[in-house]
């Protein structure tokens, strides 16, 4: 099945808390995910710079830290929840503010634009999503071993159906999860992943090339 964009939020089964970030695409396979400092992007590889000509929304900062939070985003909502974030605003209201505004995207789909945050520590992550029919921003427990997940296609709703087993070593681990990894390894066109893990008092950042 093809859902495109993923976020997810998980738990390992040592306890630490982790945002994943997939990239799924039939029309712009060559994009890789790359560590700027604090924060993940998706790029064209190198060789397909002008992709961006063709659609603006192919390049965004997609994981952001954000005080003792790790926002994931499929789109430019990323920098404006994760400062809205570390400005004191709570998560849900960060998450409902800047997806209302940005809306889904305007390109051929009506992608929606989804997001996903967990803390760094506690029990409590979110998932949300504004659609051309919906805005839905929900609580999603952490539970050890599992992680639930959303996709701008298909499986665009927060549902108790989308949850899958989760476990990771790293972050780079975490990453390649959401390609490989239980619940994902059937959901199509895989390109690239990111993914935030919590590690000790900080978050650590890795990235995985699918194809």
């Amino acid at each position: 099945m093809y859902v495109g964009r993923i976020v997810a939020v998980g738990r390992t089964t040592g306890g630490a808390n982790a945002a994943l970030y997939r990239v799924s695409s039939r029309s712009f396979p060559s994009r890789t995910c790359v560590d700027l400092g604090g924060k993940l992007a998706i790029v064209p590889r190198e060789g397909h710079e002008g992709d961006v000509h063709k659609n603006p929304y192919i390049a965004y900062n997609c994981l952001r830290i954000a005080g003792a939070w790790a926002i994931a985003t499929n789109g430019s909502q990323t920098d404006p929840i994760a400062e809205k974030v570390e400005a004191g605003m709570p998560v849900r209201d960060a998450f409902a503010a800047a997806l209302l505004t940005l809306d889904y995207e305007k390109d051929d789909y009506s992608t929606p634009r989804i997001a996903a945050a967990v803390p760094l520590e506690g029990d409590t992550a979110w998932l949300g999503i504004v659609r051309h029919d919906a805005l839905v921003v929900k609580a999603v427990p952490l539970v050890a071993g599992r992680a639930a997940w959303l996709a701008t296609y298909e499986a665009d709703d927060v549902s108790e159906a989308q949850v899958c087993d989760f476990d990771a070593a790293d972050a780079v681990a975490a990453a390649r999860s959401a390609v490989d990894g239980p619940g994902f390894r059937d959901l199509v066109n895989p390109v690239t992943s990111g993914a935030a893990l919590a590690s000790g008092r900080h978050f650590e950042l890795g990235t995985w090339l699918a194809t």
